[in-house]
């Protein structure tokens, strides 16, 4: 179950940090990519040459190389990670995650993290036993993330080591059951199948107070997205601004901009089979954004635009034979023909038109009415629905897509 999957090991200052050099060799085994994370304690405890060495990647301690002034980007971090592990976690660092403390990059990474985390605490029995420690640990569970049981077996002396942490092998075998129980509990037709959905609009930014933007809500994309997930894919949402909750299970990623959401989707399709663009990306942004607010002076204002990076013919200019793409069409006036054209132009698999005819269907709204095209030029048009009902109808598709290629 961990085999191809991204892991931060985050190390914190505890005597049990030795144990991290076993763990690693058993994720870089079981077919973990590992990026090792340390608290500058940690470093007092274990080197991190040993750690290197053993993940085969440059440890990480502070926010940026003093040596080379390499920036260690925490957001990134966050959003490359399948899953955080952090182990040991000590006292003093639970403290801080639990309340939003950050001063060290383990506890930015944490906070920036958009998958779930796993907590192997470390500590002596008063320690963990403290009702300040365990109102700690009870509201990082509330929070979402998963504690991973310190080791309770007998020490040299006799006395039970409660609190101490769990050895490297019952880690991962917590892991793998943990992820083993997730995919079992959503077998589907999609089981083991990577997708990448975006939705909701962008926002170009004119001066700090002001941008452009438009009237999606990503209720669409987000409704795909947990569509998706149900079918047992493995779900990253690139999200423009929406106040929307993130569907159970699936992996989110904030952006704000079309170049921010280019980045964003330009990293996850490659490791995608199944792409849905649903968002609503601006055409055009501001040619200078200004640093200070625009003062209301003229009767008359002008803004200089320029085009955006069409993302969806970005990503299908890169396409993989064994890559699905689907694209959406918003259209007023000729509208099927300006989808099929579309479909054609950026090498899709399949476009969903939406018409701003339609009553009742478009942004904002909860309900939807579609017509999919497929390369063929064929196209079934559905009635109004709901948009989960509209996003299974999509999914459906996507399956027989599949099927046939298959």
């Amino acid at each position: 179950m961990l085999k191809g999957k991204k892991i931060i090991l985050g190390i914190c200052g505890s005597i049990a940090a030795y144990k991290a050099a076993a763990l690693t060799r058993l994720l870089v085994k079981a077919g973990a990519e590992v990026q090792v994370v340390m608290t500058p304690d940690a470093v007092e405890f274990i080197t991190p040459l040993t750690l290197s060495t053993l993940s085969n990647k440059p440890v990480l301690t502070a926010y940026f190389e003093k040596k080379t002034g390499t920036w260690n980007h925490h957001v990134q971090l966050g959003l490359w990670a399948d899953l955080v592990l952090i182990a040991p976690a000590s006292a003093n660092t639970l403290a801080k995650l639990a309340n939003g403390l950050c001063d060290n990059l383990l506890c930015a990474v944490y906070l920036s993290a958009k998958c779930p985390v796993y907590l192997a605490p470390a500590m002596d029995l008063d320690m963990w036993a403290h009702p300040s420690t365990q109102s700690n640990i009870k509201k990082l569970q509330e929070y979402g993330n998963r504690l991973i049981p310190p080791g309770t077996g007998e020490l040299a002396s006799g006395l039970v080591g409660e609190g101490r942490l769990a050895e490297p092998e019952e880690i991962l075998r917590f892991l793998e059951k943990t992820l083993a129980d997730a995919a079992s509990e959503r077998k589907g037709p999609l089981n083991g199948k990577k997708a990448l959905v975006s939705a909701g609009p962008t926002h170009e930014a004119i001066d700090p107070v002001r941008f452009i933007g438009n009237h999606s809500s990503g209720k669409m994309g987000y409704a795909i997205a947990e569509a998706l997930h149900q079918l047992g894919a493995d779900v990253t949402l690139v999200s423009g601004p929406t106040s929307l909750p993130t569907p159970n299970g699936v992996k989110r990623i904030d952006v704000v901009s079309a170049k921010d959401m280019l980045e964003a989707c330009s990293l996850a399709f490659a490791e995608a089979d199944i792409t849905v663009m649903s968002a609503a990306v601006a055409d055009y942004t501001p040619e200078t954004v200004a640093d200070r607010k625009i003062k209301k002076k003229d009767t008359h204002f002008t803004i200089a635009l320029k085009k955006t990076t069409d993302i969806l013919a970005t990503l299908g200019a890169r396409k993989q034979t064994h890559q699905l793409l689907v694209g959406f069409a918003l259209e007023t006036d000729n509208e099927l023909a300006n989808a099929v054209g579309k479909l054609k132009k950026k090498n899709l698999d399949f476009i969903v038109l939406n018409s701003m005819q339609d009553k009742g269907a478009g942004f904002a709204g909860d309900r939807n009415k579609i017509t999919i095209i497929d390369r063929n030029h064929q196209q079934v048009t559905f009635p109004l629905k709901t948009k989960k009902e509209v996003a299974t109808d999509i999914c459906d598709f996507i399956i027989k897509a599949l099927g046939f290629r298959q």
